[in-house]
């Protein structure tokens, strides 16, 4: 479970790199932390979490159309930056932070407006410096791949281990 969030609810970076990422994303999915806000403006929270693996659900809606009345290729893509990213944050040790490099997708199909997905991030590779994971977009009635996508994200020590 997650809770809508303002800036005072986000927790500083000090107590961030008190912990690590795998115990942060544990503890936004139990409700202790708020979901990242975008996921607000884009309508997705954060279901699961586990070691190198972070599963998040939502809906597109009219809003995240293009002039075409199709869902943006942007919704697709913040979805999967935010499972695959969140899988490699599961990986980040304690006084670590991450931040993506960069991100590709492959749209499959349109998703069509007011269906339940489930965004599943992988993690491929958990290192000292570098993280790369994969990702889909399926629908949770069907089953339906709508996209994949891939990341390599940086990871950052900021605080030398105790």
């Amino acid at each position: 479970m997650t809770f809508a969030a303002t800036q005072d609810d986000l927790i500083s970076m000090d107590e961030a790199l008190s912990m690590s990422g795998l115990e942060y994303m544990e503890r936004m999915v139990a409700g202790e932390f708020p979901g990242p806000p975008i996921g607000q403006v884009m309508n997705y929270v954060a279901t699961e979490v586990a070691p190198g693996r972070v599963t998040f659900r939502g809906t597109p809606t009219f809003e995240y159309c293009n002039p075409m009345g199709a869902v943006h290729g942007g919704w697709y893509g913040t979805l999967l930056d935010s499972c695959m990213a969140c899988a490699v944050m599961t990986t980040v040790p304690k006084g670590s932070t991450y931040t993506t490099l960069e991100y590709k997708i492959n749209i499959v199909r349109p998703i069509p407006l007011g269906t339940e997905i489930e965004a599943v991030g992988t993690i491929q590779h958990g290192g000292r410096s570098t993280g790369v994971a994969n990702g889909e977009i399926r629908g949770v009635a069907d089953g339906k791949l709508y996209a994949t996508g891939s990341t390599t994200c940086m990871v950052m020590q900021i605080v030398a281990p105790a």
